[in-house]
C-alpha cells in the first residue's frame, strides 16, 4: 500500500466540489482542521452543506467558510458561539439555512451513519419543534423520536499523529467528533501534526484506522 500523504492542504481538499456535504471535526477551537477549512475557503467552492458541532469561532475555520459564501446550509448543535457573530449575521440576512440538532443526537446520527445503521430512537426533542415531521414511537411508557443517520461526501479531520497508511491518533479533547466523522464520510481528508514511520504506532493506540482515511497532509 502506498503512502496517502500529499504535499499541502490545497491538494488534500482538491476533490471537494460545489454542493457537497462536508463534515468538519472540532469542538469549540479544539480539533478544528483550520488549515483544511482555509483551503476550502480559498478554493471557491459554493453551496456546501456543513455538518459540525458549531458554526465557527472568530473569523476563522467554519466562520470563514460562512463569511466567504461557501456554505448554503449548516447542520449543528451550537450555531451561535459568543466568540463569533458570523452565523447570526448571515442567518438573519437569509443567506444560510440551519438544521439545529441536539449535541448528543448529532453525535449519534453521525455514528449511525458510519456504522451503517438505519437510525435510532431517542427521547430528546419529543414534544418540541425539533420533532416536527419526524416519526415517533411509544415504547413501554415513554415516547421516542426516530432520528436518521448522517453521512457526508467528505470529512475534514484534524489528527495529532499519522503514519504513511493514514492510521491516526488524536490529542486529548481534539478527538471529539473527528473519529466518527471519518467513519461516516465517503472521503476522509486529514490535517495531521506529526508523521511517524509505519509500525511506530502501537495497534491498540490507533483511534482511526487508515482504512477510513483517503488523503492527509502535515501541518504545524
Amino acid at each position: 500500500m502506498k503512502s496517502k500523504q500529499v504535499g499541502s492542504p490545497e491538494e488534500t481538499i482538491s476533490e471537494v466540489f460545489d454542493g457537497a456535504v462536508v463534515m468538519i471535526g472540532g469542538f469549540g477551537r479544539s480539533g478544528v482542521p483550520e488549515r483544511l477549512t482555509d483551503a476550502v475557503s480559498a478554493s471557491g467552492v459554493t453551496n456546501l452543506t456543513i455538518v459540525s458541532n458549531n458554526a465557527g469561532t472568530g473569523e476563522t475555520g467554519i466562520a470563514r467558510l460562512l463569511r466567504e459564501g461557501c456554505v448554503a446550509k449548516i447542520i449543528c448543535s451550537y450555531p451561535r458561539p459568543a466568540e463569533s457573530g458570523v452565523f447570526k449575521e448571515m442567518f438573519d440576512a437569509g443567506r444560510l439555512a440551519l438544521d439545529l440538532v441536539p449535541q448528543g443526537t448529532l453525535a449519534e446520527r453521525i455514528r449511525c451513519g458510519g456504522a451503517g445503521l438505519g437510525g435510532f430512537l431517542t427521547p430528546t426533542g419529543v414534544g418540541t419543534e425539533l420533532a416536527e415531521g419526524k416519526q415517533t414511537m411509544r415504547i413501554e411508557d415513554r415516547d421516542y423520536v426516530l432520528e436518521m443517520p448522517l453521512r457526508a461526501d467528505f470529512a475534514l479531520v484534524k489528527a495529532h499523529t499519522v503514519d504513511p497508511w493514514g492510521n491516526l491518533t488524536f490529542r486529548k479533547a481534539a478527538r471529539n467528533f473527528n473519529p466518527i466523522m471519518a467513519m461516516a464520510s465517503k472521503r476522509t481528508l486529514v490535517q495531521a501534526t506529526e508523521l511517524v514511520p509505519l509500525g511506530a504506532l502501537e495497534p491498540e493506540n490507533i483511534i482511526t484506522p487508515g482504512v477510513y482515511v483517503d488523503r492527509f497532509c502535515i501541518c504545524s
